[in-house]
């Protein structure tokens, strides 16, 4: 198993309205938590309180560009890979981006399949520590086509659902409380209910029963997802 500290959220930072729209709502398709913010400052905000997955941010940023907000990143010791977006095609300003500590660069304009496969490769890195697949028992995490499977048969889980699972298998062998569940099942604009997770856990309880793999309570700490000698 592939230990790793990291949220399953996205970070979108995006001032063209449309463009911002699109890539986001492509990612959310996928089934990822995205917070979208639209300025420099707000995302070096964001990024200092919050942990996501992978930030994507457009150099060209109002108040603050993506080139200050990179800078500021890595001089805090974060460590979450950024993907930066710029209309920009000149070799200096991706050399600029890299030496910052930018971990991918994607020129506009450009394709939504392109992004997602550069997200999905970034986050295999991050997430799964360059692994395809996660595993706890008879449960399988596919990071490429997000599915988890049991017993070879696909789960069928609602976005919740898979949120919660998602965050559970990247962390194999730790407890998460409720409230870290939910910062990462939920984003920005939503209301995160720490109380709504035991629902999603109460689920997915159900659908892992059959499998050699379960959901332990710890009271007043959280939930451990662990395997089970059968």
């Amino acid at each position: 198993m592939v230990v790793v500290e990291v949220a399953v959220r996205i970070l979108l930072v995006e001032d063209h309205p449309q463009l911002a729209a699109s890539v986001s709502q492509a990612l959310k398709n996928a089934g990822w938590t995205v917070d979208l913010l639209h300025d420099g400052v707000a995302a070096d905000l964001a990024l200092g309180s919050e942990d996501y997955a992978l930030a994507i941010l457009d150099v060209g940023l109002p108040r603050m560009d993506g080139f200050e907000v990179l800078a500021r990143l890595r001089a805090r010791g974060k460590t979450v890979p950024v993907l930066m977006l710029t209309a920009r095609g000149e070799v200096k300003d991706r050399v600029h981006g890299l030496n910052l500590g930018a971990d991918d660069y994607l020129a506009k304009p450009f394709e939504l399949s392109e992004l997602e496969a550069r997200v999905k490769a970034l986050l295999r890195r991050s997430v799964l520590g360059g692994e395809q697949q996660l595993r706890c028992g008879d449960l399988v995490y596919d990071l490429d086509t997000r599915r988890f499977t049991l017993l070879d048969e696909n789960l069928n889980l609602t976005s919740r659902e898979q949120a919660v699972l998602e965050a559970m298998i990247a962390r194999p062998g730790r407890v998460m409380s409720k409230e870290q569940l939910a910062s990462q099942v939920f984003g920005l604009d939503e209301e995160a209910s720490a109380d709504s997770i035991e629902i999603y856990v109460h689920r997915l309880r159900k659908k892992l029963e059959r499998g050699s793999v379960r959901i332990v309570t710890f009271r007043g700490l959280g939930y451990l997802l662990e395997a089970t000698s059968g």
